[in-house]
């Protein structure tokens, strides 16, 4: 729906760091990456939080957890929860450690992050079947948040940024599906359930886990990405991705036959969640979500404005469709390339349909995909490259991140003609290209 535009692209903005080109823009340094406190403090006790969703979130966003910064000792309790939550349940440990992958925040691709260690949460619930059993279907939310708004706040900084909508519902809502699931009957297919770190800081637990999966992408059927999903009230949940796989429309429509929730599609896979980070390796996905509000990424998002009601019927329907995914003999059917536009860097007119890949790398921007018939396609760029350079007559840039890559585009005009250095199987390359103008790119 064309109301959830604005939010797409602002969110895709600050994955980007738009913070950053907000300060270049008035001539300010941009702020160094916050610093972790390391204090010491004991997690609040969780034995008594109940397992309605709506407990689950009054724990996860509480002050004591301190907005959930990734890497920070409040994170870290709410990784311990989440870990109980899926031993209680009777998951499986399927991290590295336990419950636990281990993801390093910082990188080049990630310049805003902390030096650090978040962690992924990963719970299995194995299929029944033998065969089947091989092969996953993921369910995830992101658990990190803002911490105190040092990186990302659309509010005050040095307030306790709680993230109730965003993500501990999405978190809220995955437990309560797990619960539903792992209460039987068991599905053939096995169900991983995963509670990602870093996603506010740009995808990177999802994307560490696309390149350490616990399941190879082969035999991932889908995943199904919750976020932000604690405000339906009598608006409809839209859900994006519909346009990944054409069976999706049955799917969807059969899991909500009980919840009854007023829905409204969207086709992109490609966006600003932990969902992108599955559908850049070829796997179909859905992201669920209750739209934007006025509170997003301030302190007044707590829990006394989330719709507990809505919030269980959403994870019912979660629980239905994941349910319906993992009992299917075959697969789905991958239909590549929807909504790419929607994550290209923006706020400028050049246009190089180049669609940038989260997964850090040491030097550059990962691409994920480059849009059909787009100026970097007619060019020869492909899904794997790494931009290292981009120079013309206005200037040589060299692209050591996704700030670089920005700025260089910003500095040119539809119709320059630029050459691109790119990196592919290890060998650098420069071709030449003439940037469009991203009013004229594909819809």
């Amino acid at each position: 729906m064309r109301r959830c535009t604005a939010w797409t692209l602002g969110l895709a903005l600050v994955a980007l760091g738009a913070g950053v080109d907000a300060a270049r823009g008035q001539g300010l340094e941009p702020a160094p990456p916050p610093t972790i406190s390391r204090a010491t403090f004991t997690c609040p006790g969780y034995s008594s939080v109940g397992l309605e969703p709506l407990s689950v979130v009054k724990y996860l966003a509480s002050d004591a957890l301190e907005g959930r910064f990734p890497g920070t000792r409040g994170e870290q309790c709410a990784g311990d929860f989440i870990a109980a939550r899926f031993a209680a349940l009777g998951l499986e440990p399927a991290g590295d450690d336990g419950y636990y992958q281990s993801v390093e925040l910082a990188s080049a691709a990630h310049p805003n992050a902390p030096i650090g260690t978040g962690r992924n949460v990963l719970g299995l619930l194995p299929g029944a079947d033998p065969e089947l059993g091989e092969s996953v279907v993921i369910m995830g939310a992101h658990y990190d948040h803002l911490g105190h708004g040092e990186f990302g706040s659309t509010g005050e900084i040095g307030q306790i940024h709680n993230g109730a909508d965003d993500n501990a519902s999405g978190v809220a809502a995955m437990l309560e599906a797990a619960r539903l699931l792992a209460a039987g009957p068991r599905p053939a297919r096995s169900v991983l359930f995963i509670a990602f770190t870093g996603e506010e800081l740009g995808l990177i637990g999802s994307s560490y886990y696309a390149r350490n999966p616990r399941f190879p992408m082969a035999r991932t059927l889908a995943m199904v990405n919750l976020d932000m999903v604690g405000r339906l009230g009598a608006d409809p949940l839209i859900v994006y991705g519909m346009g990944t796989a054409p069976e999706w429309k049955d799917i969807v429509g059969d899991a909500n036959l009980a919840p009854a929730i007023p829905l409204a599609f969207e086709q992109a896979g490609y966006g600003p969640s932990d969902h992108t980070s599955f559908y850049a390796n070829d796997v179909p996905v859905l992201h669920l979500f209750t739209n934007v509000h006025g509170d997003y990424h301030k302190p007044s998002d707590d829990w006394e404005r989330i719709d507990p009601a809505g919030l269980d019927r959403i994870a019912a329907f979660t629980s239905n469709m994941v349910g319906v995914l993992a009992s299917r003999p075959g697969r789905l059917t991958l239909v590549s390339g929807v909504g790419e536009r929607e994550q290209r860097v923006g706020g400028y007119d050049a246009w190089l349909g180049s669609v940038p890949d989260f997964t850090p790398v040491e030097r550059g921007v990962l691409l994920a995909a480059v849009t059909a018939g787009s100026p970097g396609e007619t060019a020869g760029l492909r899904k794997g490259d790494v931009l290292v350079g981009l120079g013309s007559r206005r200037g040589k840039h060299e692209i050591l991140d996704l700030q670089g890559f920005t700025d260089a585009l910003r500095a040119h005009r539809p119709g320059d003609d630029v050459v691109l250095t790119f990196v592919r199987d290890g060998e650098l390359h420069s071709v030449e290209a003439r940037l469009g103008d991203r009013a004229d790119r594909p819809e």
